[in-house]
């Protein structure tokens, strides 16, 4: 954490940080440019116009939201599902890139490293941040229809619920579990 608030200070870019648990050293500390809080409404804040990227350790709903809102992604996994999740991200949808590869808390990215990926990611002047935010512009839109009435996931959750409740019915005459074999 120090290394990556060394490396924010130093890229000169603006930041809001939301630091959990006993951060207080961070909140105290003057970390230039930023600001840093306990908590917020994650996905309000990525909805914002003036948020140019997400700093995330793309646990999966990290991942929908920066996706939903828009917002490209610079990943830092550090568990689970974060790495793969990363790996779509950056290598597969192109929505974002890999700050860190590799799972662990002792694969260390310096503070050099961090700042200079932070001023590269937030250049959307760039040819390859250009091509980033498009990439993201679209893979909001496909998310925004997703959703719409007659997208794919109302169309799959109206299925999976009528399916569930066909199964429900049919076995409340049996008095069978859900999940038995008929």
């Amino acid at each position: 954490m120090e290394e990556i608030a060394a490396g924010l200070h130093d890229s000169g870019v603006r930041f809001l940080w939301v630091a959990r648990g006993d951060n207080s050293w961070l909140r105290q500390s003057s970390v230039k440019g930023g600001f840093v809080v306990r908590w917020c409404e994650q996905l309000r804040v990525l909805c914002h116009s003036s948020i140019g990227g997400f700093l995330s350790h793309s646990g999966w709903n990290s991942t929908l939201e920066a996706l939903f809102a828009g917002v490209p992604m610079l990943t830092f996994p550090i568990y689970f599902d974060q790495t793969p999740n990363s790996k779509q991200v950056a290598e597969d949808w192109k929505v974002g890139w890999q700050a860190k590869r590799g799972v662990g808390s002792d694969i260390i990215v310096g503070r050099e490293e961090i700042a200079e990926i932070v001023r590269r990611f937030m250049n959307s002047e760039s040819n390859e941040g250009k091509e980033l935010r498009k990439n993201m512009k679209d893979a909001k839109e496909i998310c925004r229809t997703a959703i719409a009435d007659g997208g794919s996931s109302v169309n799959n959750l109206n299925a999976f619920l009528q399916d569930v409740l066909q199964k429900k019915v049919s076995c409340a005459g049996t008095q069978r579990p859900i999940n038995s074999p008929s």
